[in-house]
C-alpha cells in the first residue's frame, strides 16, 4: 500500500505538522480520511502521496476516504497557515468541514434566503458597457484583479451580474462574497431571479446538514454561483473564474479566530491559483485597494444625484439623541409618508450607568470595560455576556444619583416613539436579529410600511438598496473617532458616506451627521462625496507613518490567568522575532477580556508571510509550557483593529 503525508484535523499547535499513513491505491491529494492519533480517531486530509517512510516508525494504516477536496483548494488552505501564522490543520478545516449524516432530501435555503430580484435594465451605462468589457476581456486572458468603484446608485450589482452571466457562459464558475449575512437576502434575490436554481448559499447561518447540501451542490456543479459571507471563498466550485466580494471596504470580511484570514486577501490568492478574475466593489474602498488595484470606474449614480450632507453641531443643539433639525426632518416623513434609517452604533440604551457622588461606573466583573443598560432593566457586557440588575442606588457610596450616560439603539426607539409616534419603527441590532427569519421580516416591514424609521447599528449602512429613503442620519458620528486606531477616520468616513447612499435613490434625499466634531477630516470630505480626496490625503499619512499599505502589520496577542504572564512571553517572543527588517511595538498589556489579562506585540513588516511562518514556529516550540501555564495566543496578520 502506499504511504501518504496527512494532517489530523486538530487544533492543538503541537501537532502542527504532517503524519505518515498506509492508503489504500487510488488514494490522491485532497483524500479526507479516517485516522487514528493518540489513541482516537479523527478526521486528515492527505497533502502528500507516495512518500519514504520515516525510520523507526511502525506506519498505521488510514482508513476509508470519506470526502475528497479539490486539490487548489488544498494549496490554498496550507496558503492560508503560512501566511497567517496558523496550522495546516486549523486552515484544511476551513475547506474540509465536517458533514453530517444524510437523513433524507431537504429544501434549498435559496428561496428561504431571498428577496424578490430586480429585473434587467433595458439599457446598460457607457461606464458598465466599459466595465463589463474589460473584466470579460480578463475572463479570455486568464485572470485579474480590479477595483469597481462608484457611489451607492450607480449600478454596480449590474455589472457584478453581467460578469457572472459571461463567466457561466465559458463554463466558469462564480462566487460572490458579501460581508453580512444580513446582506445575503436581497444578494441572493438579485442574483437567482438571473440565474434561478444555479444560486447556492453558504453562510453560518445554515445549519449543518443544509451547509452540507450546498456544498454538495457547489461541488456537483448543480449549482455554479455561490453567494454567501467571508467563509464562501472556500466553496468547492470547480473550474472557478470569477470572485467578486461586494463591499470590500467592510472589515467583517476578516475572521475574528485561528485561522484569522481577511477573505478578501484569500480572494486574491485564490484567484491567483485558479487563473480567475477577482473582483473588489465598493463606493468607499480600503486605502489598500485604492493604492493596489486596478480601477474601473462607476462615475455617478444612475437616475438621481447623490443627497445633500449636512453637519449637525450637537454643541449647539438641546436634544440628545434626537436634535431639532433631525426631528423637524423625521416629522415630515411622518406627514407625508416614506422612509429615514438612522445609525446609532451602539446597542441597549446608554453606553454606561455613572454614579454623580463618587464617580465610580458600573463596569464588569471580568473585562475592563462598562456595561450597558438596556431595556429589560439589566446591565450587561458586550463581550461576555455577565449581566446584573440596574441598581437602585450606587453599590459603592449608597447615592440614587445614577446618570445614563450616551444613547443607544433601545434609548434611540424610545425617544422616537416619544417624539414622533406616527412613525412605525424597526429596529435591526444583534439583539433584533437572532432569531432565524428575523432579519428578512424586519427590512420586509420597512419596504412596505407607508411611514417608517429603521434604527440600527452598523448593518443599516451595508449596501441595502431600500425604495423611498427620504432621510438618513447618523445619530452619534463620533463614536468611531474615539477608537486609538489609525483606521479610524477612514471607518468613520466609510459609515458617513455609506449611510449617506442610503438616501434619495429614487427621490430627492437629505442625509444629516449629528457630532461634536463638525471640523473633523472625515466630515469635510464626506459632505462633498469626495471619495477620491480623501482616500490621497489618507494615504500620505500612512506613508509618512509606514501604515498599510506601505507596510503590513501583524498582531501576537498573549492571554493568561495571572497578570504578568502575557507580557514575560511576549518578551521573550519579541527578542527570538528581532530583524533588521521589522519593526516591532512593545509588549503593551490590553483591556483585560472574560477575566484574562493580555498583552500585544505588533510588528510593522514588508514580509508578514515570513514574519508570521517564524512566529508560529516559535510558538508551536512553547505550546506545551503555554498550556501548562494556561496561556493562549493569537497571531493576526493584516489586523482590522488593534
Amino acid at each position: 500500500m502506499p504511504l501518504a503525508e496527512i494532517y489530523p484535523l486538530v487544533t492543538a499547535r503541537a501537532l502542527a505538522r504532517a503524519f505518515t499513513y498506509e492508503v489504500e491505491e487510488g488514494v490522491e491529494r485532497g483524500a479526507v480520511v479516517s485516522v487514528s492519533l493518540g489513541g482516537r480517531r479523527v478526521r486528515g486530509v492527505v497533502v502528500r502521496v507516495g512518500v519514504g517512510a520515516p525510520p523507526g516508525v511502525a506506519i498505521a494504516a488510514a482508513g476509508p476516504v470519506v470526502d475528497q477536496i479539490p486539490g487548489p483548494l488544498v494549496e490554498l488552505a496550507l496558503w492560508v497557515a503560512e501566511y497567517y501564522g496558523s496550522t495546516p490543520a486549523r486552515a484544511l478545516a476551513l475547506v474540509a468541514p465536517h458533514a453530517r449524516a444524510r437523513r433524507g432530501e431537504r429544501r434549498a435555503p435559496t428561496p428561504r434566503d431571498a428577496f424578490a430580484g430586480e429585473a434587467e435594465p433595458e439599457e446598460l451605462t457607457p461606464a458598465q458597457r466599459a466595465s463589463i468589457g474589460a473584466i470579460t476581456t480578463a475572463l479570455a486572458r486568464g485572470g485579474d484583479h480590479i477595483l469597481l468603484h462608484g457611489p451607492t446608485g450607480s449600478g454596480k450589482t449590474e455589472v457584478y451580474l453581467q460578469a457572472c452571466a459571461a463567466a457561466l457562459a465559458r463554463g466558469l464558475g462564480a462566487i460572490v462574497l458579501v460581508p453580512e449575512i444580513a446582506l445575503t437576502p436581497q444578494t441572493v434575490g438579485r442574483f437567482a431571479a438571473r440565474f434561478g436554481e444555479g444560486v447556492a448559499v453558504l453562510h453560518s447561518a445554515l445549519g449543518d446538514a443544509e451547509r452540507r447540501d450546498e456544498r454538495e451542490r457547489i461541488a456537483s456543479g448543480e449549482a455554479r454561483v455561490v453567494i454567501g459571507a467571508r467563509s464562501a471563498v472556500f466553496a468547492p466550485v470547480d473550474k472557478l473564474g470569477l470572485i467578486i466580494v461586494d463591499e470590500e471596504h467592510d472589515s467583517s470580511f476578516k475572521q475574528e479566530s485561528d485561522p484569522r484570514y481577511d477573505a478578501r486577501t484569500v480572494a486574491a490568492k485564490r484567484a491567483a491559483l485558479q487563473g480567475a478574475v477577482a473582483i473588489y466593489g465598493s463606493a468607499t474602498p480600503r486605502v489598500e485597494s485604492w493604492a493596489r488595484l486596478r480601477r474601473l470606474e462607476l462615475p455617478s449614480r444612475i437616475g438621481a444625484p447623490m443627497p445633500t450632507v449636512r453637519l449637525v453641531d450637537l454643541r449647539r443643539q438641546a436634544g440628545y439623541p434626537l436634535s431639532a433639525p433631525l426631528l423637524a426632518e423625521l416629522a415630515a416623513v411622518e406627514e407625508r409618508g416614506g422612509r429615514a434609517v438612522l445609525l446609532l452604533n451602539r446597542r441597549g440604551i446608554s453606553g454606561a450607568i455613572h454614579c454623580r457622588a463618587c464617580g465610580v461606573s458600573r463596569r464588569c466583573r471580568s473585562c475592563d470595560v462598562t456595561l450597558t443598560l438596556h431595556r429589560e432593566g439589566r446591565l450587561r457586557c458586550h463581550h461576555c455576556g455577565y449581566s446584573e440588575e440596574l441598581p437602585e442606588q450606587c453599590p459603592e457610596c449608597g447615592s440614587v444619583e445614577l446618570a445614563r450616560i450616551g444613547a443607544g439603539t433601545q434609548r434611540l426607539e424610545a425617544e422616537l416613539a416619544r417624539r414622533v409616534p406616527g412613525l412605525e419603527r424597526i429596529r435591526l441590532d444583534a439583539d433584533t436579529t437572532e432569531k432565524p427569519g428575523a432579519l428578512r421580516e424586519a427590512l420586509e416591514r420597512f419596504t412596505r410600511a407607508r411611514a417608517a424609521v429603521l434604527i440600527g447599528t452598523q448593518m443599516v449602512a451595508k449596501g441595502h438598496h431600500f425604495p423611498g429613503v427620504a432621510v438618513a442620519a447618523v445619530v452619534d458620528a463620533d463614536t468611531g473617532l474615539a477608537f486609538p486606531d489609525f483606521r479610524a477616520e477612514e471607518r468613520t468616513f466609510q459609515l458617513v458616506t455609506q449611510l449617506a447612499g442610503r438616501s434619495g435613490r429614487d427621490a430627492p434625499g437629505k442625509v444629516l451627521v449629528q457630532t461634536f466634531q463638525p471640523d473633523a477630516i472625515p466630515f469635510a470630505f464626506a459632505i462633498r462625496h469626495d471619495v477620491a480626496g480623501f482616500l490621497a490625503r489618507e494615504l500620505a499619512r500612512r506613508e509618512e507613518l509606514s501604515y498599510p499599505p506601505f507596510s503590513h502589520l501583524v498582531s501576537i496577542v498573549v492571554s493568561g490567568n495571572e497578570p504578568a504572564a502575557p507580557l514575560r512571553v511576549l518578551t521573550e517572543l519579541r527578542g527570538a522575532l528581532t530583524q533588521a527588517s521589522v519593526r516591532l511595538i512593545g509588549p503593551a498589556p490590553l483591556l483585560r477580556l472574560r477575566g484574562r489579562h493580555r498583552a500585544q506585540l505588533v510588528a510593522k513588516t514588508p514580509s508578514p508571510r515570513a514574519f508570521a511562518s517564524r512566529a508560529a514556529s516559535l510558538l508551536a516550540a512553547a505550546a506545551p509550557a503555554m498550556r501548562r501555564d494556561r496561556l493562549s495566543v493569537v497571531v493576526d496578520v493584516d489586523p482590522q483593529s488593534l
